[in-house]
């Protein structure tokens, strides 16, 4: 039994919607380890639960197991706002998404977050961060302009697969594109910031309060 076996059996299960929608993800998709998966799912529900945020954008919806898993946290009359920039996902994830128990709590769209969540003209509580590496900044900064005072920024992969040290490895836009981010945040004084070894990297980061 691996240690990730062993935190599986130690914690809530994800259920068998879930479970098949990440068994289609990898069958069916290019890199479906992108998918967050039991564990990373499981949390990103327990900050919905703690946060109990009123609206929630999601950068990057993928396949959509990470909007299920946090739409699966809201609380009553909370919605998620996903955005998806690859339109090629688009049948397989829209399937998924209204086939889900919390289908009437996520709007899924297809478009770049970038240009398009803006033109929403609402206020978010919290954001997930899971698009383009290359963007990961841009992303940052336009979600702080939506946030609310306090809310929350949960950005992935910001460990990239240990590349951010391994300087031994090409350093690609992917690659580059998280160093800059990580860089920018950990600078960053309108924010706190703590950054997790879940998986490929998990940064929480919360709006300081004027």
């Amino acid at each position: 039994m691996t240690i990730t076996d062993y935190i599986h059996d130690h914690i809530d299960s994800e259920g068998d919607y879930l479970y098949r929608l990440y068994r289609a993800t990898n069958v069916h998709l290019l890199h479906g380890r992108m998918a967050s998966g039991h564990l990373q799912g499981r949390l990103l529900k327990m900050i919905v639960r703690m946060i109990r945020p009123a609206n929630i954008l999601e950068i990057g919806t993928f396949s959509g197991y990470s909007a299920i898993c946090m739409a699966e946290g809201l609380p009553e009359g909370g919605r998620i706002y996903t955005y998806e920039i690859n339109d090629e996902l688009e049948d397989f994830t829209r399937g998924w998404i209204e086939g889900s128990h919390v289908a009437d709590r996520i709007d899924f769209r297809i478009g770049d977050a970038l240009k398009e969540a803006p033109q929403l003209g609402m206020k978010f509580d919290m954001v997930f961060i899971d698009g383009d590496k290359r963007a990961y900044t841009d992303y940052y900064e336009m979600a702080l302009q939506l946030l609310t005072e306090g809310g929350f920024i949960v950005a992935d992969n910001t460990l990239w697969d240990g590349h951010v040290v391994d300087h031994a490895y090409d350093r690609d836009a992917q690659t580059l594109g998280v160093e800059r981010f990580n860089d920018h945040v950990a600078a960053d004084k309108r924010v706190e910031k703590v950054m997790l070894p879940l998986r490929d990297g998990l940064t929480i980061i919360r709006k300081n309060t004027l």
